[in-house]
């Protein structure tokens, strides 16, 4: 999006005129804290991670091309929620996964208990389990069932209801 289209989209929407120089100085503000943002370190451990892609279209050297913005949510062990990436790429893909979970261990990330995957589509997408079994082995990887569905729920679920699953657990942690 060029400084001309936020400037339009700026005005259609809230009625407010903004020069490019401002939008430039905002810019240069902004885009320190969301590189630091990106590169912060992350915990060792969640307890569940949501994998998922939103595709988009872009316009991107005069023509019109399909993107993916790839996106991390996980709850770490204390029950907080916290996203922990969003990438750009091209077409959803595999071994694109495998470079963001490669970006996460290089983060700090050791473990991820469960991960979620989203197959809306009629087939999963080919390689992706195997991706993330490499990006993290001992990751279970719930492809059907109620485990998936409760992942669908977790990341609308207040604290309140996190901290009421975590007591299931049992004394050891693991369901017993």
């Amino acid at each position: 999006m060029s400084y001309e289209d936020i400037q339009e989209h700026l005005e259609e929407l809230y009625g407010l005129e903004i020069s490019t120089g401002q939008l430039t100085a905002i810019t240069d503000k902004i885009l320190p804290v969301v590189e630091q943002w990106r590169s912060r370190p992350l915990e060792a451990v969640y307890s569940f991670v949501w994998l998922d892609a939103v595709h988009f279209k872009a316009r991107q050297d005069g023509k019109v091309v399909s993107k993916a913005a790839y996106n991390v949510l996980a709850v770490d062990l204390q029950g907080n929620k916290d996203l922990l990436g969003i990438y750009i790429g091209d077409a959803e893909s595999a071994r694109f996964w495998l470079s963001v979970l490669t970006d996460l261990q290089n983060r700090g990330v050791k473990d991820l208990l469960i991960c979620s995957i989203a197959t809306a589509r009629a087939a999963p997408l080919t390689g992706f389990g195997d991706a993330i079994e490499r990006g993290s082995p001992r990751c279970g990887l719930p492809r059907s069932g109620p485990v998936r569905r409760c992942g669908a729920t977790l990341p609308s679920a207040s604290g309140q209801d996190i901290d009421a699953l975590r007591g299931l657990e049992g004394p050891e942690g693991r369901g017993g």
